[in-house]
Protein backbone atom coordinates (compact mmCIF):
# COMPACT_ATOMS: atom_id res chain seq x y z
CA UNK A 1 0.00 0.00 0.00
CA UNK A 2 1.50 3.69 -1.01
CA UNK A 3 0.05 6.98 -0.86
CA UNK A 4 -1.31 6.62 -4.25
CA UNK A 5 -3.04 3.47 -4.05
CA UNK A 6 -6.61 5.79 -3.94
CA UNK A 7 -5.47 7.18 -6.96
CA UNK A 8 -7.63 5.44 -10.14
CA UNK A 9 -6.63 5.45 -13.78
CA UNK A 10 -3.97 8.46 -13.24
CA UNK A 11 -0.80 6.55 -14.22
CA UNK A 12 0.77 9.60 -16.23
CA UNK A 13 0.12 11.83 -13.40
CA UNK A 14 1.16 9.54 -10.35
CA UNK A 15 4.33 8.80 -12.50
CA UNK A 16 5.21 13.02 -12.56
CA UNK A 17 4.11 13.50 -8.96
CA UNK A 18 6.44 10.52 -7.84
CA UNK A 19 9.53 11.91 -9.93
CA UNK A 20 8.85 15.67 -8.19
CA UNK A 21 8.08 14.45 -5.23
CA UNK A 22 11.84 12.20 -5.04
CA UNK A 23 13.77 15.64 -6.51
CA UNK A 24 11.53 17.27 -3.87
CA UNK A 25 13.34 14.87 -0.49
CA UNK A 26 16.91 15.19 -2.60
CA UNK A 27 15.91 19.04 -2.21
CA UNK A 28 15.31 18.92 1.26
CA UNK A 29 17.63 16.37 2.31
CA UNK A 30 21.08 17.90 0.47
CA UNK A 31 20.37 21.11 -1.93
CA UNK A 32 21.02 24.32 0.75
CA UNK A 33 24.00 27.19 0.43
CA UNK A 34 24.75 28.33 3.56
CA UNK A 35 21.61 30.72 4.51
CA UNK A 36 19.44 27.78 4.49
CA UNK A 37 17.69 28.75 1.30
CA UNK A 38 16.69 25.55 -0.95
CA UNK A 39 18.10 25.93 -4.64
CA UNK A 40 16.36 23.31 -7.00
CA UNK A 41 18.64 22.09 -9.28
CA UNK A 42 17.88 23.03 -12.73
CA UNK A 43 16.18 19.20 -13.78
CA UNK A 44 14.25 19.50 -10.47
CA UNK A 45 10.57 17.96 -11.67
CA UNK A 46 9.69 19.59 -8.17
CA UNK A 47 7.94 23.18 -7.96
CA UNK A 48 6.28 25.49 -5.34
CA UNK A 49 3.14 25.59 -7.49
CA UNK A 50 0.89 22.93 -8.73
CA UNK A 51 -2.66 23.31 -10.64
CA UNK A 52 -4.42 20.29 -10.31
CA UNK A 53 -7.16 20.13 -12.88
CA UNK A 54 -9.96 17.60 -14.33
CA UNK A 55 -13.64 16.70 -14.66
CA UNK A 56 -16.16 16.04 -11.31
CA UNK A 57 -14.78 12.90 -10.29
CA UNK A 58 -11.35 12.57 -11.62
CA UNK A 59 -9.74 12.52 -8.56
CA UNK A 60 -8.25 15.68 -8.45
CA UNK A 61 -8.19 16.44 -4.85
CA UNK A 62 -6.78 12.86 -4.07
CA UNK A 63 -3.84 13.30 -6.32
CA UNK A 64 -3.25 16.26 -4.16
CA UNK A 65 -3.57 14.68 -1.15
CA UNK A 66 -1.34 11.93 -1.97
CA UNK A 67 1.71 13.93 -3.68
CA UNK A 68 1.01 15.76 -0.09
CA UNK A 69 1.94 12.97 1.78
CA UNK A 70 4.92 11.97 -0.56
CA UNK A 71 6.04 15.62 -0.05
CA UNK A 72 6.14 14.84 4.19
CA UNK A 73 7.09 11.25 3.54
CA UNK A 74 9.70 10.17 6.26
CA UNK A 75 10.41 6.91 5.67
CA UNK A 76 13.44 5.31 6.66
CA UNK A 77 13.42 3.07 3.29
CA UNK A 78 14.21 6.51 0.97
CA UNK A 79 18.03 6.17 2.21
CA UNK A 80 17.45 2.75 0.62
CA UNK A 81 16.34 4.27 -2.87
CA UNK A 82 12.61 3.83 -2.32
CA UNK A 83 10.44 6.53 -3.45
CA UNK A 84 8.68 8.73 -1.56
CA UNK A 85 5.20 7.97 -0.34
CA UNK A 86 5.80 4.93 1.13
CA UNK A 87 1.61 5.44 3.22
CA UNK A 88 2.78 3.79 6.91
CA UNK A 89 5.02 6.49 7.87
CA UNK A 90 3.86 9.02 10.33
CA UNK A 91 4.14 11.79 7.58
CA UNK A 92 2.25 10.02 5.23
CA UNK A 93 -0.46 8.88 7.58
CA UNK A 94 -1.10 12.14 9.24
CA UNK A 95 -1.32 14.13 6.18
CA UNK A 96 -4.06 11.52 4.83
CA UNK A 97 -5.43 11.81 7.23
CA UNK A 98 -5.74 15.51 7.40
CA UNK A 99 -3.84 15.66 10.64
CA UNK A 100 -0.19 16.54 10.06
CA UNK A 101 1.17 20.13 11.56
CA UNK A 102 2.49 20.90 8.84
CA UNK A 103 -0.58 20.42 6.24
CA UNK A 104 -3.27 22.78 5.82
CA UNK A 105 -6.26 20.69 3.57
CA UNK A 106 -8.86 23.21 2.92
CA UNK A 107 -12.34 22.67 1.69
CA UNK A 108 -15.23 24.47 1.51
CA UNK A 109 -18.91 23.71 2.17
CA UNK A 110 -19.87 27.45 1.30
CA UNK A 111 -20.40 29.07 -2.40
CA UNK A 112 -16.96 30.62 -2.00
CA UNK A 113 -13.84 31.55 -0.50
CA UNK A 114 -13.19 34.99 0.46
CA UNK A 115 -10.19 37.49 1.23
CA UNK A 116 -10.31 36.58 4.93
CA UNK A 117 -9.85 32.88 4.41
CA UNK A 118 -7.10 33.48 1.36
CA UNK A 119 -5.23 35.94 3.91
CA UNK A 120 -4.97 33.46 6.61
CA UNK A 121 -3.93 30.95 4.51
CA UNK A 122 -0.87 33.07 2.83
CA UNK A 123 0.02 33.63 6.25
CA UNK A 124 0.52 30.53 7.38
CA UNK A 125 2.46 29.89 4.15
CA UNK A 126 5.31 31.96 4.87
CA UNK A 127 5.94 29.95 7.95
CA UNK A 128 8.79 27.03 8.13
CA UNK A 129 7.96 23.95 8.45
CA UNK A 130 7.62 22.65 12.31
CA UNK A 131 7.74 19.14 12.39
CA UNK A 132 7.50 18.01 8.54
CA UNK A 133 9.73 18.58 5.50
CA UNK A 134 7.51 20.96 3.76
CA UNK A 135 4.69 23.68 4.44
CA UNK A 136 1.93 21.79 2.26
CA UNK A 137 -1.21 24.16 1.32
CA UNK A 138 -4.14 22.07 -0.08
CA UNK A 139 -6.80 24.04 -1.46
CA UNK A 140 -9.13 22.12 -3.25
CA UNK A 141 -11.62 24.44 -4.81
CA UNK A 142 -9.83 26.94 -5.77
CA UNK A 143 -12.33 27.73 -8.86
CA UNK A 144 -14.44 29.18 -5.50
CA UNK A 145 -12.11 32.35 -4.84
CA UNK A 146 -13.23 35.07 -5.38
CA UNK A 147 -11.65 37.93 -7.59
CA UNK A 148 -10.26 39.41 -4.28
CA UNK A 149 -9.33 36.39 -2.59
CA UNK A 150 -7.25 34.94 -5.99
CA UNK A 151 -5.23 38.41 -5.95
CA UNK A 152 -4.79 37.85 -2.38
CA UNK A 153 -3.26 34.70 -3.31
CA UNK A 154 -1.24 35.52 -6.37
CA UNK A 155 1.11 37.82 -4.45
CA UNK A 156 1.59 34.30 -2.20
CA UNK A 157 2.25 32.28 -5.32
CA UNK A 158 4.80 34.91 -6.71
CA UNK A 159 6.95 35.34 -3.70
CA UNK A 160 7.06 31.92 -2.21
CA UNK A 161 8.85 30.87 0.93
CA UNK A 162 11.63 28.55 0.19
CA UNK A 163 9.77 25.18 1.96
CA UNK A 164 5.93 26.28 0.85
CA UNK A 165 4.54 24.59 -1.87
CA UNK A 166 0.68 25.41 -2.95
CA UNK A 167 -1.54 22.42 -4.32
CA UNK A 168 -4.53 24.16 -6.26
CA UNK A 169 -7.79 21.99 -7.32
CA UNK A 170 -10.00 23.36 -10.02
CA UNK A 171 -12.21 21.56 -12.69
CA UNK A 172 -10.41 23.58 -15.53
CA UNK A 173 -7.73 26.02 -16.29
CA UNK A 174 -10.81 28.95 -17.51
CA UNK A 175 -11.87 28.33 -13.74
CA UNK A 176 -8.27 30.10 -12.22
CA UNK A 177 -7.36 33.56 -12.75
CA UNK A 178 -5.10 33.07 -15.38
CA UNK A 179 -2.24 35.41 -13.31
CA UNK A 180 -2.29 32.44 -10.73
CA UNK A 181 -2.49 29.49 -13.48
CA UNK A 182 0.57 30.82 -15.08
CA UNK A 183 2.91 30.30 -12.41
CA UNK A 184 1.58 27.03 -11.22
CA UNK A 185 2.77 23.62 -12.90
CA UNK A 186 -0.38 22.21 -14.27
CA UNK A 187 -1.30 18.63 -14.24
CA UNK A 188 -4.48 17.40 -15.86
CA UNK A 189 -6.54 14.50 -15.11
CA UNK A 190 -8.64 12.79 -16.98
CA UNK A 191 -12.10 10.46 -16.22
CA UNK A 192 -11.41 7.13 -15.17
CA UNK A 193 -13.03 4.01 -16.93
CA UNK A 194 -15.79 2.62 -15.54
CA UNK A 195 -13.97 -0.70 -15.06
CA UNK A 196 -11.34 0.85 -13.17
CA UNK A 197 -13.78 2.54 -10.74
CA UNK A 198 -15.55 -0.92 -10.60
CA UNK A 199 -12.57 -2.35 -9.65
CA UNK A 200 -11.97 0.31 -7.08
CA UNK A 201 -14.88 -0.22 -5.97
CA UNK A 202 -15.06 -3.93 -5.40
CA UNK A 203 -11.15 -3.98 -3.53
CA UNK A 204 -11.25 -0.97 -1.83
CA UNK A 205 -15.00 -0.90 -0.57
CA UNK A 206 -15.79 -4.16 -0.69
CA UNK A 207 -18.98 -3.35 -2.58
CA UNK A 208 -20.70 -6.36 -4.55
CA UNK A 209 -19.23 -6.11 -8.18
CA UNK A 210 -22.55 -6.16 -9.66
CA UNK A 211 -23.67 -3.12 -7.78
CA UNK A 212 -19.80 -1.58 -8.57
CA UNK A 213 -20.21 -2.22 -12.10
CA UNK A 214 -23.44 -0.91 -12.05
CA UNK A 215 -22.81 1.97 -9.96
CA UNK A 216 -19.82 3.06 -12.27
CA UNK A 217 -21.81 3.03 -15.04
CA UNK A 218 -24.46 5.00 -13.92
CA UNK A 219 -21.65 7.59 -12.75
CA UNK A 220 -19.47 7.31 -16.01
CA UNK A 221 -16.17 6.93 -14.00
CA UNK A 222 -17.23 9.76 -11.24
CA UNK A 223 -15.45 7.41 -8.37
CA UNK A 224 -17.18 9.70 -5.23
CA UNK A 225 -20.72 9.65 -6.75
CA UNK A 226 -20.07 5.65 -7.78
CA UNK A 227 -19.66 5.13 -3.85
CA UNK A 228 -22.32 7.13 -2.50
CA UNK A 229 -24.51 5.46 -5.26
CA UNK A 230 -23.50 1.85 -4.50
CA UNK A 231 -23.64 2.70 -0.54
CA UNK A 232 -26.49 4.98 -0.14
CA UNK A 233 -30.26 4.19 -0.38
CA UNK A 234 -31.51 7.52 -0.74
CA UNK A 235 -28.67 8.28 -3.60
CA UNK A 236 -30.56 5.38 -5.30
CA UNK A 237 -33.87 6.76 -4.75
CA UNK A 238 -32.97 10.20 -5.58
CA UNK A 239 -31.56 8.73 -9.36
CA UNK A 240 -34.52 6.83 -9.42
CA UNK A 241 -36.95 9.81 -9.07
CA UNK A 242 -34.53 11.70 -11.67
CA UNK A 243 -35.05 9.06 -14.24
CA UNK A 244 -38.40 9.44 -14.01
CA UNK A 245 -38.89 13.15 -15.29
CA UNK A 246 -38.46 12.96 -18.65
CA UNK A 247 -41.84 10.80 -18.48
CA UNK A 248 -44.03 13.14 -16.79
CA UNK A 249 -43.54 16.28 -18.25
CA UNK A 250 -46.33 15.77 -20.93
CA UNK A 251 -48.27 18.30 -20.28
CA UNK A 252 -47.41 22.04 -17.96
CA UNK A 253 -49.01 20.84 -14.91
CA UNK A 254 -46.22 17.35 -15.40
CA UNK A 255 -43.63 20.46 -16.02
CA UNK A 256 -44.29 22.37 -12.74
CA UNK A 257 -45.14 19.32 -10.62
CA UNK A 258 -41.70 17.52 -11.49
CA UNK A 259 -39.90 20.87 -11.02
CA UNK A 260 -40.87 21.32 -7.72
CA UNK A 261 -40.32 18.12 -6.48
CA UNK A 262 -36.61 18.22 -7.79
CA UNK A 263 -36.10 21.38 -5.37
CA UNK A 264 -38.12 20.15 -2.78
CA UNK A 265 -35.47 17.11 -2.71
CA UNK A 266 -32.79 19.75 -2.98
CA UNK A 267 -34.47 20.92 -0.18
CA UNK A 268 -34.84 18.48 2.12
CA UNK A 269 -30.77 17.65 1.36
CA UNK A 270 -29.92 20.75 3.10
CA UNK A 271 -32.28 20.24 5.74
CA UNK A 272 -30.94 17.09 6.61
CA UNK A 273 -27.37 19.03 6.28
CA UNK A 274 -28.71 21.32 9.01
CA UNK A 275 -30.20 18.82 11.59
CA UNK A 276 -26.56 16.88 11.40
CA UNK A 277 -24.19 19.87 11.26
CA UNK A 278 -25.60 23.33 12.27
CA UNK A 279 -27.16 22.11 15.88
CA UNK A 280 -23.41 21.11 17.24
CA UNK A 281 -21.80 24.18 15.95
CA UNK A 282 -24.66 26.38 17.31
CA UNK A 283 -24.33 24.96 20.97
CA UNK A 284 -20.48 24.16 20.56
CA UNK A 285 -19.94 28.06 20.07
CA UNK A 286 -22.49 29.36 22.56
CA UNK A 287 -20.47 26.32 24.87
CA UNK A 288 -16.89 28.73 24.33
CA UNK A 289 -18.41 31.81 24.29
CA UNK A 290 -19.34 31.30 27.70
CA UNK A 291 -23.05 31.00 27.46
CA UNK A 292 -25.45 30.03 30.97
CA UNK A 293 -27.09 27.14 31.57
CA UNK A 294 -30.58 29.16 30.75
CA UNK A 295 -28.61 29.37 27.21
CA UNK A 296 -28.17 33.50 27.86
CA UNK A 297 -25.28 34.34 25.82
CA UNK A 298 -22.63 37.15 27.68
CA UNK A 299 -22.61 40.52 26.39
CA UNK A 300 -20.36 41.06 23.18
CA UNK A 301 -21.32 37.95 21.68
CA UNK A 302 -23.69 38.52 19.33
CA UNK A 303 -21.18 38.90 16.61
CA UNK A 304 -19.67 35.67 16.62
CA UNK A 305 -23.00 34.02 16.50
CA UNK A 306 -24.55 36.04 13.49
CA UNK A 307 -21.53 35.12 12.04
CA UNK A 308 -22.18 31.91 12.50
CA UNK A 309 -25.78 31.84 11.57
CA UNK A 310 -24.65 33.62 8.00
CA UNK A 311 -22.30 30.81 7.59
CA UNK A 312 -24.43 27.95 7.78
CA UNK A 313 -27.25 29.56 5.73
CA UNK A 314 -24.35 29.90 2.86
CA UNK A 315 -24.03 26.01 3.48
CA UNK A 316 -27.52 25.70 2.94
CA UNK A 317 -27.48 27.54 0.01
CA UNK A 318 -24.61 25.09 -1.77
CA UNK A 319 -25.71 22.22 -0.55
CA UNK A 320 -28.73 22.84 -2.26
CA UNK A 321 -27.03 23.51 -5.19
CA UNK A 322 -25.29 20.96 -4.87
CA UNK A 323 -27.69 18.38 -5.17
CA UNK A 324 -29.79 20.13 -7.95
CA UNK A 325 -26.85 19.88 -10.13
CA UNK A 326 -26.19 16.05 -9.40
CA UNK A 327 -29.94 16.06 -10.35
CA UNK A 328 -29.27 17.95 -13.52
CA UNK A 329 -26.04 16.14 -14.26
CA UNK A 330 -28.22 12.34 -14.07
CA UNK A 331 -30.59 13.82 -16.25
CA UNK A 332 -27.97 15.44 -18.37
CA UNK A 333 -27.10 11.33 -18.70
CA UNK A 334 -30.34 10.36 -19.38
CA UNK A 335 -30.51 12.13 -22.69
CA UNK A 336 -27.19 11.49 -23.83
CA UNK A 337 -27.71 7.89 -23.86
CA UNK A 338 -31.03 8.87 -25.69
CA UNK A 339 -28.92 10.36 -28.41
CA UNK A 340 -26.95 7.47 -28.35
CA UNK A 341 -29.92 5.38 -29.18
CA UNK A 342 -30.88 7.50 -32.26
CA UNK A 343 -27.67 7.99 -34.10
CA UNK A 344 -26.90 4.08 -33.23
CA UNK A 345 -23.91 5.02 -31.31
CA UNK A 346 -22.34 1.92 -29.96
CA UNK A 347 -20.85 3.62 -26.29
CA UNK A 348 -22.70 1.96 -23.50
CA UNK A 349 -25.45 3.24 -21.91
CA UNK A 350 -25.28 4.82 -18.64
CA UNK A 351 -28.43 4.06 -17.76
CA UNK A 352 -28.83 0.34 -18.81
CA UNK A 353 -31.54 0.04 -16.04
CA UNK A 354 -33.97 2.55 -17.22
CA UNK A 355 -34.20 1.29 -20.97
CA UNK A 356 -37.87 0.73 -21.81
CA UNK A 357 -37.73 4.96 -20.80
CA UNK A 358 -34.68 5.20 -23.43
CA UNK A 359 -36.51 3.68 -25.80
CA UNK A 360 -39.55 5.54 -25.44
CA UNK A 361 -37.58 8.73 -25.50
CA UNK A 362 -35.35 8.11 -28.46
CA UNK A 363 -38.20 6.54 -30.70
CA UNK A 364 -40.64 9.61 -30.23
CA UNK A 365 -38.38 12.52 -30.73
CA UNK A 366 -35.20 13.12 -32.84
CA UNK A 367 -31.49 14.01 -32.56
CA UNK A 368 -32.26 17.50 -32.73
CA UNK A 369 -34.67 17.77 -30.10
CA UNK A 370 -32.44 15.74 -27.98
CA UNK A 371 -29.42 18.23 -28.32
CA UNK A 372 -32.36 20.75 -27.27
CA UNK A 373 -33.04 19.19 -24.70
CA UNK A 374 -29.63 18.60 -23.38
CA UNK A 375 -28.63 22.36 -23.75
CA UNK A 376 -32.40 23.51 -21.48
CA UNK A 377 -30.18 21.03 -19.02
CA UNK A 378 -27.07 23.13 -19.61
CA UNK A 379 -29.15 26.73 -19.61
CA UNK A 380 -30.33 25.42 -16.18
CA UNK A 381 -27.40 24.91 -14.74
CA UNK A 382 -25.89 28.58 -15.16
CA UNK A 383 -28.58 29.88 -14.41
CA UNK A 384 -28.09 28.17 -11.18
CA UNK A 385 -24.35 29.21 -10.74
CA UNK A 386 -25.74 33.27 -11.99
CA UNK A 387 -27.81 32.92 -8.52
CA UNK A 388 -31.04 32.75 -10.34
CA UNK A 389 -34.55 31.37 -7.88
CA UNK A 390 -33.91 27.53 -8.04
CA UNK A 391 -37.64 26.84 -8.83
CA UNK A 392 -37.71 29.48 -11.65
CA UNK A 393 -34.51 28.00 -13.05
CA UNK A 394 -36.28 24.50 -13.07
CA UNK A 395 -39.46 25.32 -14.13
CA UNK A 396 -37.97 27.01 -17.50
CA UNK A 397 -36.02 23.57 -17.67
CA UNK A 398 -38.59 21.22 -17.23
CA UNK A 399 -40.85 23.22 -19.50
CA UNK A 400 -38.43 23.68 -22.41
CA UNK A 401 -37.61 19.73 -22.08
CA UNK A 402 -41.30 19.27 -22.65
CA UNK A 403 -41.53 21.45 -25.82
CA UNK A 404 -38.03 19.62 -27.01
Amino acid sequence: MTVWDDLVGQERVQTQLAAAARDADALVTSVQDRTGVLKAPLASKMTHAWLFTGPPGSGRSTAARAFAAALQCVSPDRALGAAPGCGFCDGCHTTLIGTHSDAEIVRTDLLSIGVKETRDLVRRAQLSPAVGRWQVILLEDADRLTEGAGNVLLKAIEEPAPRTVWLLCAPSLEDVLPTIRSRCRHLTLSTPSVAAVTDVLIRRDGIDPEAAATAARATQGHIGRARRLATDERARARRAVVLKLPMRIADIGGCLKAAQELVDAAGEDAKQVAEDVDVKETEGLKAALGASAGGRMPRGTAGAMKELADRQKRRSTRTQRDTLDLALTDLTGFYRDVLALQLGSRVALANEDVRDSLDRIAQGSTPERTLRRIEAIIACRQALDRNVAPLLAVEAMTVALRAG
